[in-house]
């Protein structure tokens, strides 16, 4: 579903304000109350916005171990896999993938011994054929959606201009202490 400028202002807002009541939004919007709802409406009927739950960290409650799974699995046996692996609460998330192995699993787990036994449980399951884990070090871009919706809603021609690195004023060309001044 293609998104405009209102729903991506909407969507924006309640990134940055989950608890944002419907008449806030249309105030701060600057649009009637009936058009806040009817866009958060259609916006929840068309599973752009998937729910409206906390967002809970697993470090905070005591998982800060973070890694990432590859698995390989046995010809025909997806379904009881995916099965197994739902039933592991420190599997976050599932995917099956393309390139090397089938699926892709974040797991969490409360120290790096506790790492190994999660992915003890992940693959004891006869259906797993092999697996190969890395350990996160640090989380640099968080799971994000505010850009995309802003790009959704107001797309830019390609190629888009690529960020340039920010220099400290002691990498700048014309400053140090080795440095001619410009002529003039």
């Amino acid at each position: 579903m293609a998104i405009d400028e209102l729903d991506g202002r909407l969507l924006e807002l309640l990134a940055r304000e989950p608890r944002i009541g419907v008449l806030e939004a249309s105030r701060r919007l600057g649009v009637a109350r009936g058009t806040a709802q009817a866009r958060l409406d259609k916006l929840r009927a068309t599973g752009v916005i998937r729910g409206f739950g906390p967002e809970v960290d697993p470090a905070a409650i005591g998982f800060p171990v973070t890694a990432f799974a590859t698995l390989e699995i046995k010809q025909g046996r997806g379904g009881e896999v995916r099965a197994h692996l739902a039933s592991v609460p420190e599997v976050l998330e599932l995917h099956t993938i393309t390139g090397q192995g089938d699926m892709l699993c974040r797991l969490v787990a409360r120290s790096n011994a506790d790492l190994q036994r999660v992915i003890d449980e992940v693959v004891g399951f006869d259906g797993i054929v092999r697996s190969a884990t890395a350990i996160v070090m640090e989380n640099p871009v968080p799971y994000r959606t505010t850009p995309l919706v802003r790009h959704a809603a107001h797309p830019h021609p390609y190629p888009r201009p690529r960020p340039q690195a920010h220099l400290s004023p002691s990498d700048s060309p014309s400053s140090g202490p080795h440095r001619s001044p410009p002529p003039g």
